[in-house]
């Protein structure tokens, strides 16, 4: 323990330096509170083998000297970095931006920081070296964002030179039991498709998204077996890129054909891109066309119609991910809790009307 310059203990009522003048470390706590350097690190650990009159001690010892951990510290202490990796694809999409706030904020709550890798390419050694990285970081564990088919098995590959690392997925299923987190994308367009349909619509045409997307391939199967389902007609999909480009481009075809009265778009950009469409075309939503988009974005409720949508809870989805990670961490011989689905919701506003009256 410190001495005073008469002999006993120092008082520890006043913040101070070390000798050299620096910012205090963990030696110079565990000198001032008389113990060892194990103990302070279990006191910052808050492990249960230190009596409460030694904690209340170390932690006396450290407000006097105004003691705060480093991160490096913890680690050393605990075995863990408090850091986690993220690795996303289209980071700049309403969706997957979305769920990176919410992980960055979850995290943040749980006390990690977070590492996030965004990639441009899904080509598997891009993939495979973004694991790497996070891994040799030190990562705790890792989310990865994996909207596309090929993400989900350069992941795949990856995973075996990395089995220590916990690892949660969106979206992609890698087949071994990796916990996976997605919305009900089947459901979503399932609602969609019923929607228009019960509105008296014949068939409904579908504005897809671009092949390959695991919620495009997933929205387009569900709406075609409603159709089938239902008795109607399956007109042939057109395909966009995600765009309120491809949508409007797409929009100008569909609105020359007067049978189409019912168009469902796989996301609310390309809704927006119809919307556009159909009103230079001179044809009325909901009047004499109905829209319905995909994922509520902000601006969908402001469109003129205000956009009939499916709602997913992005926030969710990223809050959930977090959830299961840190659960893989604090317990890594727990089972794997498989795959855990958001439910969403059809958001009903003015672009959806009955089916227009022809006369003959």
């Amino acid at each position: 323990m410190t001495r005073s310059a008469t002999g006993g203990p120092a008082p520890m009522g006043r913040s101070r330096r070390n000798f050299a003048g620096a910012r205090p470390v963990m030696d110079d706590v565990a000198r001032l509170a008389g113990v060892s350097k194990q103990t302070v690190s279990r006191v910052l650990n808050d492990h249960p083998a230190v009596r409460p009159e030694t904690r209340e001690t170390v932690r006396e010892a450290m407000r006097s000297l105004g003691y705060r951990p480093s991160r490096s510290a913890r680690s050393l202490a605990s075995g863990r970095t408090r850091m986690l990796g993220v690795i996303s694809f289209d980071a700049a999409r309403y969706g997957p931006a979305s769920i990176l706030t919410a992980i960055n904020t979850a995290a943040q709550q749980a006390g990690y920081l977070v590492s996030s890798i965004a990639l441009d390419s899904a080509d598997r050694n891009t993939v495979v070296d973004a694991v790497h990285r996070l891994s040799g970081e030190g990562a705790d564990g890792v989310i990865a964002i994996a909207p596309q088919r090929r993400v989900g098995r350069a992941l795949a590959e990856a995973r075996p030179d990395s089995p220590d690392t916990p690892l949660v997925v969106l979206e992609s299923d890698l087949g071994d039991g990796t916990p996976l987190v997605t919305a009900d994308s089947r459901e979503g367009a399932r609602k969609a498709t019923e929607h228009l349909l019960g509105l008296g619509h014949a068939t409904v045409w579908h504005i897809a998204g671009p092949t390959g997307w695991i919620s495009a391939d997933q929205r387009a199967a569900s709406w075609r077996a409603c159709l089938e389902a239902a008795g109607a007609e399956v007109p042939e999909p057109l395909v966009g890129d995600w765009s309120a480009d491809s949508g409007y481009e797409l929009g100008r075809r569909l609105a020359l054909r007067p049978e189409v009265t019912a168009v469902f778009a796989s996301n609310d950009q390309m809704a927006l891109g119809v919307l556009r469409a159909f009103h230079e075309a001179g044809r009325q939503v909901p009047a004499d066309v109905s829209v319905v988009g995909y994922d509520d974005i902000p601006e969908a409720a402001h469109l003129l119609p205000p956009l009939t949508t499916v709602r997913t809870d992005f926030a969710e989805i990223g809050t959930r991910a977090l959830r299961l990670l840190l659960d893989r961490i604090d317990g890594p011989d727990t089972p794997r809790q498989g795959k855990s689905f958001v439910p969403v919701e059809l958001v009903v506003r003015r672009s959806t009307g009955p089916v227009p009256h022809r006369t003959p």
